[in-house]
């Protein structure tokens, strides 16, 4: 079980994030299933059609995004993941205007999967940091 889940994790990051598959959010996401801190730290997406409307906005801004898995770990249904996203902000669809700027974003996932889905989501990233690169305040490392 530990297997197939770490795979359908890596197929979520490839699919979803580094193909803009959103169609395979409703192969791959239970309907329902909640994904908290994303978009925003104090929020949670509670179906696929909101994820995929939130994956919409964030890809227009970041249409370059790629998402590499760092590092996975699976015991039984949960699944951790630590991952960074390289991305250039192309588009203004998350309010304000697009920069330009090429930013970094490092965060972690832990997921609990069952029957083939993503149950259940808890995200943590570095918002302000990327906040931060955005306005030139910081160098992309």
């Amino acid at each position: 079980m530990s297997e197939e889940n770490k795979n359908l994790v890596r197929r979520w990051f490839e699919e979803v994030w580094n193909q803009g598959r959103l169609s395979a959010i409703h192969e791959l996401f239970d309907r329902s299933a909640k994904a908290h801190g994303w978009p925003e730290p104090d929020q949670a997406i509670s179906s696929p059609e909101e994820f995929a409307e939130a994956c919409k906005r964030y890809r227009e801004a970041f249409p370059d995004i790629h998402m590499t898995v760092d590092d996975i770990v699976a015991e039984g249904d949960k699944v951790a993941v630590r991952w960074t996203a390289t991305m250039t902000h192309l588009g203004d669809s998350l309010g304000f205007p697009a920069s330009s700027k090429k930013a970094r974003l490092s965060g972690s996932s832990f997921l609990t999967c069952g029957n083939g889905r993503i149950l259940n989501g808890w995200n943590y990233m570095d918002l302000t940091r990327l906040q931060l690169q955005l306005q030139g305040k910081l160098d992309t490392p």
